[in-house]
């Protein structure tokens, strides 16, 4: 009987032994919070900028830390440690300056061997590979830190041409993201190279631009990702029917309207030349200037009388006529050298009129290549029915199909009206140049009879000169200048009463 309770007793005490232990268990579980398993740490860590990031490491065998020596370090730091504790107190001194009020462990997990690393504020230079070290146990691992920065994108939209550019831009990434474009279907899209900029600071600024019409659909998505951190953002754009729709048109409009209006312009001068006074009469002192600019410049000078009227001109009144005639030589040859100006002026603008309006051709004949190529794409989208959203995809693709069809006959239409400036073009830059060498023989015939009215000018002021050395030889002398020529000159004989009768002149009474 006494046997029995014993062996009760020792039953009791081994079931009481067994709760106990469990209990301690449970105890030790909730003081590491469930942790104390010795699994290997991850091998890869990754902390956004600014933030505090937890480095795990645990030690092998569970247990008290708190006063173990425990060893956080970068193998490329000097010093290399980044928190160093020995019996429970941390060495301040033995820790790297850049770490220095950044790192610690807690004591409470010490307790249940987490000997896990809190890393306040990270910094990109905080990025690289950290040892976790217990040199009395077999507690060794490594961790590699990543360091990264992210922001959200932001597109902005502008009208380039007959299309509608995109630029997505997205500041403070690390590290070097890249960026993908997609479209309303999540299809990727191809745009330009990504540019990346590297600032003072570390960080990458990066933008992408996109150029896209109305086959390409109105919702657009710019991604900007970075694989080694695992991170996306993303930035999304609607573009409007008419903006897409509408810039084709205008731009090209535009430029028909510009084509026109130079053409215009350059008419009304050459009507103005056309229909102007090519003939110009000039009335000065009884003379008439006949000055036809498309045939031979005439110089009649009409003096009434005829012949002798010609003879009895001075060489004073030759001068005056000459000096008139010069000037107005000289006034018709500035006239004429500035409408040949005017003229080259014409030619010039009309020639690089021709050279836009050729530009303008072979970009409607892209653009027309363009509508085909869209035409069929978008044809094929209609026999294929969409996946999701089907009514509202057709009636978009539907409109869409209308819309190419429009802007294909729009296109045609501008070939067409470019083709007839083009000619237009091409037949006033003959009609101006045959303008240009008119004006060019007047210029050449007007300074001929210019250099000749000179040439007979200089005659004249010869012949004027000469006759008044002549005159001035052949005037008779003044009585000043005969009296001294009198007193020189012998005394003639008085004569007598005879010779006095018969030189005195006879009166009408003899």
């Amino acid at each position: 009987m006494i046997s029995m309770k014993y062996r009760v007793v020792n039953l009791h005490l081994s079931d009481f032994r067994t709760s106990i232990m469990h209990l301690t268990l449970l105890l030790l579980m909730s003081c590491c919070g469930g942790d104390s398993q010795a699994a290997a740490p991850s091998k890869q860590t990754v902390a956004m900028l600014g933030d505090d990031v937890v480095l795990p490491c645990h030690l092998v065998s569970a247990g008290n830390a708190a006063d173990l020596t425990v060893e956080w370090a970068r193998p490329d730091l000097d010093p290399r440690f980044v928190l160093f504790r020995r019996g429970g107190i941390e060495l301040q001194h033995e820790k790297h300056p850049t770490y220095k009020g950044r790192t610690s462990l807690s004591e409470d997990k010490l307790k249940c061997g987490d000997l896990s690393l809190k890393l306040s504020g990270a910094k990109l230079s905080d990025s690289g590979t950290y040892r976790c070290l217990v040199p009395t146990t077999d507690t060794d691992s490594t961790i590699q830190l990543t360091v990264g920065s992210v922001s959200s994108p932001f597109i902005h939209m502008s009208s380039v041409g007959n299309r509608v550019l995109l630029d997505c831009k997205s500041k403070a990434w690390y590290p070097e993201p890249e960026v993908l474009w997609l479209d309303e279907e999540s299809k990727p899209l191809s745009a330009g190279s990504t540019k990346s900029v590297k600032g003072p600071d570390g960080l990458y600024t990066v933008s992408s631009k996109l150029t896209v019409d109305h086959t390409h659909g109105n919702s657009f998505t710019c991604r900007v990702q970075q694989r080694n951190i695992n991170q996306t953002r993303e930035a999304q754009v609607h573009v409007p029917d008419e903006l897409l729709m509408t810039q084709s048109k205008s731009a090209v409009r535009i430029s028909i309207i510009v084509v026109i209006c130079v053409l215009s312009i350059a008419a009304v001068v050459l009507l103005l030349w056309k229909w102007g006074p090519n003939k110009r009469d000039k009335i000065h002192d009884g003379e008439v200037m006949r000055m036809s600019f498309g045939n031979v410049l005439e110089l009649q000078p009409l003096m009434g009388g005829g012949g002798d009227r010609l003879q009895s001109v001075t060489v004073h009144e030759k001068i005056k006529y000459l000096d008139s005639t010069k000037a107005k030589l000289e006034e018709e040859l500035g006239k004429t050298e500035g409408e040949l100006r005017h003229v080259e002026e014409v030619i010039t603008k009309l020639m690089d009129q021709k050279k836009d309006l050729k530009s303008q051709r072979e970009k409607i004949i892209l653009l027309q290549q363009t509508d085909m190529v869209k035409i069929a794409e978008n044809e094929k989208k209609l026999k294929t029915p969409p996946k999701t959203g089907k009514e509202h995809k057709k009636k978009k693709r539907e409109d869409a199909s209308k819309d190419l069809a429009k802007r294909k006959k729009t296109h045609d239409d501008m070939l067409k009206e470019t083709e007839k400036l083009l000619e237009k073009t091409d037949d006033m830059i003959t009609t101006m140049t045959e303008r240009k060498g008119k004006l060019e023989k007047d210029k050449e015939q007007i300074s001929k009879y210019l250099t000749e009215t000179e040439r007979q000018r200089g005659e004249a002021e010869s012949k004027s000169e000469e006759l008044k050395k002549h005159q001035a030889e052949n005037e008779p002398q003044s009585e000043e200048q005969k009296k001294p020529q009198a007193e020189n000159e012998p005394q003639p004989e008085e004569p007598d009463e005879e010779d006095k009768q018969f030189h005195h002149p006879r009166t009408m009474t003899d």
